[in-house]
């Protein structure tokens, strides 16, 4: 058994996000379960790949740098757990935007 902590080094065109939590507000009394909440869209580059390449193999540069705030889609991309931390890793083309 390994005590190193596992890390996770997408490959090619894709991109190693975490989801930004957006912190509970409690209205009136009424709390909401975590399974009726909607997932963030809202998250954070934590990795990128190797690159996509073109029809002549140059690779071609990201536009999202490890770090930045980014929009993605609600029910994009693939969740991954390492660690007890839950990650999603989707392609450069699901991010909606960056947030500046």
């Amino acid at each position: 058994m390994s005590t190193a902590k596992q890390t996770i080094k997408p490959l090619g065109g894709r991109i190693l996000l975490k989801r930004v939590e957006e912190k509970e507000q409690i209205k009136g009394g009424i709390i909401i379960p975590d399974s009726a909440k909607e997932k963030p869209q809202e998250a954070e580059v934590i990795a990128l790949g190797t690159g996509k390449r073109d029809d002549s193999g140059k690779v071609i540069p990201f536009e999202v740098k490890a770090g930045d705030r980014v929009l993605i889609s609600k029910y994009g991309g693939t969740e991954v757990k390492v660690d007890d931390q839950t990650f999603i890793i989707v392609n450069e083309d699901d991010i909606l935007g960056v947030i500046a």
